[in-house]
């Protein structure tokens, strides 16, 4: 691999939304992910001097691809790497190449490369990205870190809801997402850490991770800062949909609706209803 800087920048859309900047700073590219909205990623791009040399999609809906379509205007030659689906015409490289089982690895950048997996759960079609070549190039945080844009799929300490897919897909999902290395930074597409964390402390009263964690992100949007990226490891220890198979949480649940000997997708169903009603 070529050796190069790169930096990952959080642009703010709409209320919520993270677009993730990926920047090459040796050669002054870009590539975005999930640009809902056109003008921050062109105003950052002006403002930095930085040439846009693709965009990663996750999923289809409207606050991640509605910016495609002027970013393509204004910068024909852009490729687009996302899944196959009709409502984003726009893709020029497919995500998963038609085959929605098989993870594929695609090259942004010059000898950079990422790994498309397919989690569908949010939406049928919905794909993250995973970029384990950075160890020695990151130059924030993060540094040495491997890197997930997870879309929809994982929020910090929560996780999308099943608009398309089923529990069962969203869990072994998870799955996918949870056995990767602990160090793995995670890049949501959206600021829910707070109300995700109500939530977790609902349901685990007792976790002190659950609770320290509360406490750091509280302070940080006290400060206007955001709370990802994530790590993995963070997850593993504060997301109650990463715990579908644990014994904590298996309890916890079977407290809260007295019935026992679920197995872990119906635990984990059982979660995702609770939380939609939270």
């Amino acid at each position: 691999m070529s050796k190069g800087s790169y930096l990952v920048e959080a642009l703010t859309a709409f209320t919520d939304n993270y677009i993730w900047l990926i920047k090459d700073l040796k050669n002054q590219a870009a590539w975005v992910v999930d640009p809902g909205d056109a003008s921050p990623v062109l105003n950052t791009l002006n403002q930095q001097q930085l040439q846009l040399q693709g965009i990663l999609i996750t999923h289809h809906h409207y606050d991640h691809i509605n910016g495609i379509p002027k970013l393509i205007e204004k910068l024909p030659k852009v490729r687009v790497i996302g899944p196959s689906h009709k409502q984003i015409p726009w893709v020029t490289d497919s995500a998963l190449d038609y085959e929605p089982e098989k993870q594929n690895t695609l090259n942004i950048f010059d000898g950079l490369s990422l790994t498309s997996i397919p989690v569908p759960g949010h939406t049928l079609e919905h794909v993250a990205y995973f970029l384990e070549e950075t160890r020695d190039d990151l130059i924030n945080q993060e540094e040495s870190s491997p890197m997930l844009f997870c879309g929809d799929t994982l929020f910090s300490s929560g996780c999308g809801r099943l608009f398309e897919g089923t529990p069962e897909m969203m869990w072994e999902s998870l799955k996918k997402l949870r056995a990767l290395p602990s160090n793995t930074a995670v890049y949501c597409a959206h600021e829910y850490t707070l109300s995700n964390l109500d939530f977790a402390r609902f349901i685990l009263p007792k976790n002190q991770a659950i609770k320290t964690r509360a406490k750091e992100a509280t302070k940080l949007r006290a400060s206007g800062l955001s709370t990802l990226p994530s790590t993995i490891h963070q997850e593993r220890q504060v997301n109650p949909f990463l715990m579908a198979d644990k014994l904590e949480l298996k309890n916890a649940i079977q407290l809260q609706d007295n019935v026992v000997d679920k197995n872990e997708y119906q635990i984990f169903k059982t979660l995702r209803a609770m939380k939609d009603k939270f």
